[in-house]
């Protein structure tokens, strides 16, 4: 019985007893009784009033503290984050808490009287009741994890802890508390799976893998370790057998500290290391990496790694073949440098050399010109001469071409424009010019139409300058009354075939073996044609600069074919070169024009001042006596670069002729200066040089020159580009007066 139940019963017979006691006094007793006693027994009845007072207070502070502790048991019991259930023996559930009711899914007023059976999995009911029998055989209480079912049928898993009391009467009451432990169990599942996937890893690896314990000595430094375990590709990787449980002092005796100081580092700071390293005793390198695992005082590092010595000699054979790469790069570095120096050693005396020849030549061919063309008119025999020296110095100036464009391609310095040519275009521009050299040798030259109608990726220029060599052999080794015949085809691969066919005397397989060789004329140097034995290799090199092929089939007594196959380009191009050269036309049109505009015939000839700044005594001969042809223009000339600009701002003549190499100051600084010049900005200016290289050319033309023209001079050349920079000075003059006007 409880503490406070208990003084309310002994006070409760208390005041019985009292009452017996009053009721045994007689009412003459009573009024017996004196004063001093009535006075007494009223003290007692008030001190007894004052004890009832206080018991009451006692019972009042008796009952909080009884509604405290039934709190507390509402707490534990029913706020109880586990769940709660007493079951009598035939497993009815008598009482619940609201977490058992929260995890059946039921009221616990609906839980009453049912079956705790009905919230087990059936295939757990076995367990459950094995756990009640050992219950009761033992008396103690029993332990149990199993699945069971909310009233949804959700399964979940459980541990069931079961105790049991005997009531008055005998009866057995069960007390169950039941804990949702499914978080716990799919933990665990996933535990146990991660680990299987662990030793799977483990197990298959190719790596080797090994977990180690350090040894330290009283100081701390690392002198030893043992392996604690290792997978299969251990013994692989590392060639050691049975090291599980050894220490590598007795597995390795002379393996070098740097491992065990590396694994004790890592045991010690829990730093990952990764390194590189020889086990000498073993003869191979390993790739390493290393953790630590587990507390500090476990002293145990994971260790992964792989045998590399195979990868490690290859790279020190690599290094080796480096270092031999690098001395040899090296000298070939310093070849190349002295390859570069006399390469270019070679074009600028090339370049020398074009200049310096070209500059007698100009005097040679130009004046062989004019004498032919001199009144009165020269006898048969000078007639004669005059065109072997034309014909030698124009053969001369040939041969100084093809070699400087061969010197040139070989330096790698030939730069090409590569484009959509028409070749139809270029095809009428050869039949052009290869006609009248044709019709010399009594030659028919038969262009064949069909298959020109395309576009070819290619230096415009320089595949006419192929084309052009191929058809001037075949006109050059034919047979008198011989034909040439141009076709074009179609190939595989996007590309285009065109093929020159001769009539002449073909070439044996020796000869074509030999045909692509400098200098190599194949025997043609007995007979009287002309020939360097460098265009056919200067051709090959250009078709192969344009990404083309060349190539030359032939029979002895029947004739050759020379072939040359470019890249087809698409049919769309900006502008065409026949656009171009209808441009060009419109251009001269308005030339014309401007010149009508002004009341003058485009034809005629005008009293023009041309300057020619040139230092050598003949070239300005040879001027002086061409301009003699056009009375309308009159001459004046300078010696040197200063002296051609004070010339041109006191004459401002219409036109000025200037040489590129001149005393003093050069061609192209007395050009600038005059183009800076407001006064004689207007004034165009044509280079006339002996640099006749394309590099040359292209830089003249960059720096401003209206023209540029090579020596040596070709007399109808030099009168058409006179005749067509004045049209064209003039008819800007006729514009910039319309201006004016307007």
């Amino acid at each position: 019985m409880a503490a406070p139940e208990k003084k309310l019963e002994m006070l409760r017979q208390r005041a019985e007893d009292i009452a017996r006691g009053q009721r045994t006094w007689s009412h003459s007793q009573a009024q017996a009784l004196s004063a001093d006693v009535v006075q007494k027994m009223l003290h007692e009845l008030q001190v007894h009033q004052i004890e009832l007072e206080m018991q009451n207070e006692e019972l009042r502070r008796a009952q909080i503290e009884l509604d405290v502790e039934r709190a507390k048991y509402f707490d534990l019991y029913d706020l109880a984050p586990l769940g709660y259930c007493s079951v009598n023996e035939a497993g009815l559930i008598l009482k619940a808490n609201l977490a058992a009711s929260n995890l059946f899914g039921k009221a616990r007023g609906v839980l009453i009287e049912q079956p705790i059976s009905r919230f087990i999995v059936k295939a757990w009911q076995d367990t459950y009741y094995l756990l009640i029998q050992r219950l009761i055989a033992s008396g103690n209480p029993q332990h149990a994890e199993l699945e069971m079912l909310r009233s949804d049928g959700y399964r979940f898993w459980a541990r069931l802890a079961a105790s049991a009391e005997t009531e008055s009467g005998g009866h057995l009451r069960l007390r169950l508390i039941i804990n949702d432990i499914s978080e716990h169990k799919e933990a665990e599942e996933k535990l146990y799976e991660s680990e299987e996937r662990f030793r799977s890893l483990f197990n298959s690896m190719d790596e080797g893998y090994s977990i180690i314990q350090m040894y330290f000595d009283t100081t701390g430094k690392a002198v030893d370790f043992r392996y604690l375990e290792c997978n299969p590709s251990f013994e692989r990787q590392s060639g050691l057998h049975n090291a599980m449980g050894k220490r590598v002092s007795e597995v390795i005796p002379t393996v070098e500290p740097i491992w065990i100081e590396a694994y004790g580092k890592v045991s010690l700071t829990g730093e990952p290391a990764r390194f590189t390293s020889e086990v000498g005793a073993l003869n191979r390198w390993f790739d390493v990496y290393a953790f630590r695992i587990g507390p500090i005082p476990d002293r145990r590092v994971a260790v992964i790694f792989s045998d590399v010595t195979d990868r490690k000699r290859a790279e020190a054979d690599r290094q080796f073949l480096d270092d031999i790469l690098q001395t040899k790069n090296a000298e070939l570095e310093r070849a190349t440098e002295v390859a570069e120096k006399a390469n270019l050693a070679k074009s600028d005396f090339l370049s020398s050399m074009s200049h310096e020849l070209r500059t007698p030549l100009t005097a040679i061919l130009g004046f062989a010109q004019l004498m032919e063309t001199s009144k009165p008119p020269p006898t048969e025999p000078q007639k004669r001469s005059l065109e072997q020296i034309v014909k030698a110095g124009w053969y001369l100036l040939d041969l100084i071409n093809e070699i400087l464009d061969m010197a040139t391609i070989e330096s790698g310095k030939l730069a090409l424009t590569m484009e959509s040519v028409s070749l139809a275009s270029l095809m009428l521009e050869c039949q052009a010019m290869i006609e009248p050299q044709a019709l010399k040798r009594n030659v028919s030259v038969n262009f064949e139409k069909s298959g020109f109608d395309c576009f070819v990726h290619a230096d415009r220029t320089r595949l006419k300058q192929a084309v052009i060599n191929i058809l001037s052999n075949a006109v050059k080794y034919n047979t008198p009354g011989g034909s040439v015949v141009v076709t074009c085809i179609s190939c595989d691969g996007g590309r285009l075939r065109i093929s020159v066919q001769d009539t002449g005397e073909g070439l044996s397989p020796d000869k074509i073996k030999q045909l692509f060789q400098p200098f190599n004329r194949l025997g043609q140097e007995v007979n009287t044609e002309p020939g360097t034995g460098i265009g056919l290799v200067v051709t090959k090199q250009l078709v192969e600069l344009m990404d083309g092929t060349i190539g030359v089939e032939s029979t002895v007594g029947k004739g050759s074919i020379f072939w040359i196959e470019l890249n087809l380009h698409g049919e769309q191009a900006s502008q065409t070169d026949a656009d171009a050269d209808a441009d060009a036309d419109a251009d001269a049109d308005a030339d014309a024009d401007a010149l009508r505009a002004l009341g003058a015939d485009p034809g005629q000839s005008y009293l023009t001042t041309l300057l020619y700044v040139e230092d050598n005594a003949a070239n300005l001969m040879l001027v002086e006596d061409i301009m003699t042809r056009r009375p309308g223009i009159r001459l004046i000339s300078a010696r040197d670069g200063l002296s051609g600009v004070a010339m041109a701002r006191a004459a401002l003549p219409d036109m000025i002729l200037m040489d590129v190499h001149l005393p003093g100051i050069s061609g192209v600084d007395a050009m600038r200066i005059l183009a800076h010049d407001p006064l004689t900005a207007h004034i165009p200016i044509l280079a006339l040089s002996a640099n006749a290289m394309p590099q040359d050319i292209q830089n003249g033309l960059n720096a401003g020159f209206f023209k540029y023209l090579t020596k040596p001079i070709r007399v109808t050349e030099l009168l058409e580009t006179l005749d067509m920079t004045l049209a064209f000075t003039r008819a800007k003059l006729a514009q910039a007066r319309e201006l004016e006007v307007l």
